[in-house]
């Protein structure tokens, strides 16, 4: 997965739109780059979110991308953190149990800004 080197208007506003749904995560929970999309309107859109999340730190604002995650509560996104542990360490500093790369009771954790944001 590549982030386009010349993104588009309409690439621009996509990411930028991902990083503020991001935004309103609550600490301690999680959510997916699908659910994500699908709020958004480009429900075959996961992996146009994850190239926002790999751009996330050029924002103008904090975006807490450590609490995206697979539909399968895996981190998936780790080795785009600064450090191979970084994404997991963060999340354990929110209180969430990660094992293996995998996000523990994921289904409580899980944050659907579709149901969450109405």
């Amino acid at each position: 997965m590549n982030v386009p080197k010349n993104p588009t208007e309409a690439q621009r506003n996509f990411f930028q739109d991902v990083h503020e749904v991001v935004r309103l995560v609550p600490t301690g929970r999680v959510t997916t780059y699908g659910a994500i999309a699908n709020y958004l309107g480009a429900r075959h859109g996961a992996r146009m979110v994850g190239w926002a999340m790999m751009a996330s730190h050029t924002a103008s604002q904090p975006v807490p991308a450590h609490r995206v995650i697979n539909r399968l509560g895996l981190l998936t996104g780790r080795q785009h953190f600064a450090t191979p542990t970084a994404m997991q360490e963060a999340l354990e500093a929110e209180g969430v149990q990660v094992v293996e790369d995998q996000v523990q009771n994921f289904r409580e954790l899980f944050w659907d800004p579709a149901t969450e944001l109405v």
